[in-house]
């Protein structure tokens, strides 16, 4: 094992250790529930029942995982090596905007253009938490985060 991959693990938990002590990391897990709560105001049915165990596997921890080291992990650190991509509007860099409109794009395949277009504001947190800790790790905790209370409450 090299001594890179040795210490991912360290630098992983250093990461998240980094994100629960900054406000603005409790900020953004605040505003999942707000986001489901908006969703039920808004009319959003509840289904009755729970989510399959697979989908919840599959939602929770795969999907999260891998769409931030690809999008935030791949995409998001190549375009922060253009200078004009890491021009921010207010927190959000242009990378962050870039990465989290093909993630956006990329839910078409699966999702209806509504709930697509949803999904570019979680995105954007995840691209801010990636920037601001300079790891995947907040990202895919904060995205595991969102996916289960949506799954929970939204699917059958």
């Amino acid at each position: 094992m090299s001594a890179a991959a040795a210490s991912e693990p360290v630098r992983s938990a250093a990461a998240l250790h980094a994100a629960t002590r900054d406000r603005h990391w409790w900020a953004l897990m605040l505003a999942g529930p707000a986001a489901w709560i908006a969703l039920i105001v808004a009319g959003v049915p509840l289904p009755a029942g729970q989510p399959a165990a697979m989908s919840l596997l599959y939602g929770i921890v795969l999907y999260p995982v891998l769409e931030e080291i690809v999008f935030r992990g791949m995409l998001q650190s190549w375009l922060l090596q253009f200078a004009a991509l890491k021009q921010r509007a207010g927190p959000i860099s242009l990378a962050n905007l870039v990465t989290s409109l093909v993630f956006a794009a990329s839910h078409l395949l699966s999702q209806t253009p509504l709930q697509a277009a949803l999904i570019l504001l979680p995105s954007l947190a995840f691209g801010w938490a990636f920037e601001r800790y300079r790891h995947v790790a907040p990202s895919i905790v904060l995205h595991a985060f969102y996916n289960a209370g949506f799954l929970w409450l939204f699917t059958a």
